[in-house]
C-alpha cells in the first residue's frame, strides 16, 4: 500500500494559510524550501496541515537517519521531561550528559584517549573545535575548502564557500581563514585524469603552505569528508590521507566536520571510517539526537584541554532532554543491523539514479558514499552546465506528486537524497518513482 495519500493539491489551503502567517511574522531572510505546513510525521511520513501524507526525503537536512518520532527516543525524552529540563552543565552535571559524552568518546575511530564537549548546533560545534584548535596549538590560521559548509556564525561563515546564499551582505568575516580548492572530480577539467587531478589538488594543498601560509601558524585543517551543501562530494580517499600527513608533519589538528556526514548517513557511523583515517577532532550534530538540538566536538584528551575552564560551553549546551533523545539515537544507529540497512538503501537510490540518467540528459552524474546520494543537473552534459532553474522545477514536481526532496551543490543543481535510514524498500521504491516522474516532467517541457 502506497504511503503517499494526497486529498488536496500541494500545497494546501490550510498550509497556504499557515505559510502566510509565517512571511508575515518572520523575517524573509529565514527561507524556507517548500510551501507546505506539516502536523505530524511518523517514519518517513509526513502529514501536512490539510491532511496529505508525504514522503521525506530531506531529513530536516540530514537529521533524521532514524526517522521521525521513533519510539525509543519519543519516550525517552517524555522520561527525562518528567524529571528534568534544563540545568545548564555549566552549574551542576547531570547523567545524559555524562553519558552521551561517554558514548562519542566510545564510539568515534580511534583507540586514543577522548574527550567530548557538547553544544546545540553544527555550527557552534565548529567554531568550539576551532576555539579548541587554536588553544592547543597558539596558533591563529585555519584552513577550509572551496565548496564547504560550516555553519552561520560569523566564524563559520568565513570558513563556508557558496558566497551568494549564505555570505552576502554579513561581513566582514573573521580573518585567518584560508580556503584551497576541494577536488571535485567530477568538475575536473576536460581530458584531464582523475589521478592527475588529484595530484594537482594536493600540489596546490602543498603550494598553499608556502605561498599562503606558513604550516607553523596553521591551528587546523577544517575538511567534511563528503561535502554535503557543496553537492555531495566525497573527498578522495588520496587527498584526505594527505592532510592527515601533512598536520602530522606540522603539528596541525586535522578536524573532520562530520555534522551531516555523521551517524550512519554514508552507511558508517563516520564518513572518515570509509577512508581508515582518524582525525584529531570530530565535530557531529544533525542524527546525534534524532531532531533534538545536540552537537558535539569529539577528539584527542590533551587537544580537548587545551582552552582554559571556563572557555567552553553555553548555557544550553548539553541540555538534559536533548542528551537523553541522543542515548537512544546513538545505541540504535551504532548497531551492525542498521548500519548494514543504510548501505543497502544507498545501493538501492544509487541504482535508480543510475536507471534514470541512461534515460535522462539532464542527470549529468550520480555520486556519494553509501546513502549519501545526489544527482547533480546539467543542461549540456558535455559542457556540465548547471541546470539551476531545473533542479529547481524537480523539486516542485516532486512536491507536487508527494515526495519532499531538497536542493545543494555550489550552483544549487543538485539533488541530494536523506531518507529516514530505516525506511522500507516499498517506501524507497516509492519516492524514487516519484523522482523519476518529476524529471521526466521537467525535461518533457524544455
Amino acid at each position: 500500500m502506497p504511503t503517499i495519500n494526497l486529498v488536496t493539491e500541494i500545497p494546501g489551503p490550510n498550509s497556504k494559510a499557515l505559510v502566510a502567517r509565517r512571511e508575515a511574522a518572520s523575517p524573509r531572510g529565514a527561507a524556507k524550501l517548500t510551501p507546505i505546513a506539516v502536523a505530524k510525521a511518523h517514519g518517513a511520513a509526513v502529514t501536512d496541515v490539510d491532511g496529505n501524507t508525504l514522503l521525506d526525503f530531506a531529513g530536516g537536512i540530514g537529521v533524521l537517519a532514524v526517522g521521525h518520532t521513533p519510539e525509543p527516543v519519543v519516550n525517552a525524552i517524555h522520561r527525562q521531561a518528567d524529571d528534568l529540563i534544563h540545568m545548564c552543565a555549566i552549574v551542576a552535571t547531570y547523567e545524559p550528559y555524562v553519558r552521551v559524552a561517554e558514548l562519542l568518546n566510545e564510539v568515534t575511530p580511534g583507540n586514543h584517549a577522548k574527550k567530548t564537549v557538547l553544544l546545540n548546533s553544527g555550527a557552534e560545534a565548529l567554531e568550539t573545535a576551532v576555539k579548541i584548535a587554536r588553544a592547543y596549538t597558539g596558533r591563529p590560521a585555519i584552513i577550509v575548502f572551496e565548496g564547504a559548509y560550516h555553519g552561520r556564525t560569523n566564524l563559520t561563515l568565513a570558513m563556508t564557500s557558496k558566497y551568494g546564499l549564505f555570505k552576502k551582505g554579513f561581513g566582514p568575516f573573521a580573518p585567518e581563514i584560508y580556503r584551497l580548492p576541494f577536488p571535485n572530480l567530477y568538475r575536473r577539467p576536460a581530458g584531464m585524469s582523475e589521478e592527475a587531478f588529484i595530484d594537482d589538488a594536493v600540489n596546490r594543498l602543498e603550494n598553499a603552505l608556502i605561498a599562503q601560509v606558513d604550516p607553523s601558524a596553521v591551528a587546523a585543517i577544517v575538511i567534511e569528508p563528503v561535502q554535503g551543501e557543496g553537492g555531495f562530494v566525497p573527498a578522495p580517499a588520496r587527498f584526505l590521507q594527505r592532510i592527515r600527513e601533512l598536520c602530522d608533519e606540522h603539528g596541525i589538528v586535522m578536524v573532520a566536520d562530520e555534522v551531516q556526514t555523521g551517524f550512519g548517513r554514508t552507511g558508517r557511523l563516520f564518513a572518515v571510517e570509509h577512508y581508515g583515517i582518524v582525525p584529531d577532532l570530530i565535530a557531529s550534530a544533525k542524527s546525534l539526537a534524532a531532531g533534538m538540538p545536540l552537537s558535539a566536538v569529539t577528539g584527542r584528551a590533551e587537544i580537548m584541554d587545551g582552552p582554559h575552564p571556563g572557555g567552553l560551553g553555553g548555557t544550553y549546551s548539553g541540555n538534559p532532554v536533548a542528551c537523553a533523545a541522543a542515548i537512544e539515537a546513538i545505541e540504535m544507529i551504532r548497531q551492525p543491523e542498521f548500519l548494514r540497512r543504510a548501505c543497502e538503501i544507498g545501493d538501492r537510490i544509487h541504482q535508480h539514479l543510475l536507471n534514470l540518467k541512461a534515460e535522462s540528459t539532464l542527470i549529468g552524474d550520480v555520486r556519494g558514499l553509501g546513502p549519501m546520494q545526489v544527482m547533480e543537473l546539467v543542461t549540456d552534459r558535455e559542457a556540465k552546465t548547471p541546470a539551476m532553474q531545473e533542479t529547481l522545477q524537480v523539486t516542485l514536481e516532486a512536491l507536487k506528486r508527494g515526495l519532499i526532496v531538497i536542493r545543494a551543490g555550489l550552483y544549487s543543481n543538485c539533488i541530494r537524497f536523506m531518507p529516514p535510514l530505516n525506511l522500507t524498500d516499498d517506501e524507497l521504491d516509492e519516492g524514487m518513482a516519484v523522482v523519476a516522474e518529476a524529471v521526466r516532467a521537467v525535461e518533457a517541457a524544455r
